[in-house]
């Protein structure tokens, strides 16, 4: 399974990858069930989860009902827990809306799905396609804005993180999360590399552009927000972060200075 998921996404466009795992993979998740792993997304429960990743695919990290991995099921959590989102329904842009978190949103929004907007470059699944670097609405527009695992794609991730500051209305919530390696003090990346296989090993994968490090909440407030980086993980028994099966990585949250 392993060498399967790998080849295919490392092989397939991530479009054809999205509308061909939405339901191959809830369908071998019937397969799966059990008690020792509990998504919080969707509640279901497996006796192993997934393995996902571009290199060394990760063990037990997709769940095999709403494909929400460890980042998702942790924000998930927060989101349910921490925030008034699902009760006050604020205007709320998700750019590269991952799939198990975007279905729970649109049933939240269904009785105001002008105030949920999805985009993407390229995802068939998205409201609005356009590239993240010249984003084409008004300033000031949303209350919140949902952004993750993307900057280490973008060309100038420091031009989208200025674009998606200028979106935002003055005390704007928005959740910016980035693989980031906490072993390097400074964000690492050369635009000179373009070589797939060199990118995936310097990078970690074919088309990320950098690799972020401890400096990237910095790297959020130099673009003008007030940047958190919240390590919600660690609020967590051991018990919860093995049936959750998320990982250590750490939330990032911002806002626009009123």
């Amino acid at each position: 399974m392993k060498r399967v998921i790998k080849w295919t996404l490392g092989h397939l466009p991530r479009p054809v990858v999205q509308l061909l795992a939405g339901w191959l993979v809830p369908l071998y998740g019937l397969l799966l069930r059990g008690s020792r792993f509990t998504c919080p997304v969707c509640g279901r429960s497996f006796r192993k989860l997934l393995p996902y990743g571009y290199v060394d695919p990760r063990d037990n990290a997709l769940c095999p009902s709403c494909l929400s991995l460890e980042r998702h099921r942790l924000l998930w959590l927060w989101l349910r827990r921490e925030t008034d989102l699902f009760e006050r329904l604020p205007r709320l842009l998700h750019v590269a809306p991952e799939v198990c978190l975007m279905r729970h949103l649109r049933r939240a929004y269904r009785n105001r799905p002008d105030r949920y907007v999805t985009a993407d470059l390229e995802s068939p699944l998205a409201d609005l396609h356009f590239d993240i670097q010249q984003i084409p609405l008004a300033g000031d527009s949303f209350d919140a804005v949902i952004c993750n695992h993307l900057m280490e794609h973008v060309a100038d991730d420091r031009q989208a993180l200025r674009e998606l500051l200028r979106i935002l209305k003055p005390g704007g919530l928005g959740v910016l999360l980035a693989p980031v390696d906490y072993a390097r003090a400074e964000t690492f990346e050369d635009d000179t590399i373009t070589d797939p296989a060199e990118r995936t090993r310097l990078f970690g994968q074919y088309d990320h552009r950098r690799v972020y490090g401890r400096d990237y909440a910095e790297r959020l407030r130099s673009a003008g927000f007030e940047a958190r980086e919240i390590d919600y993980a660690a609020r967590f028994t051991a018990e919860e972060r093995r049936r959750y099966a998320f990982a250590a990585d750490r939330l990032y949250v911002v806002r626009k200075p009123l």
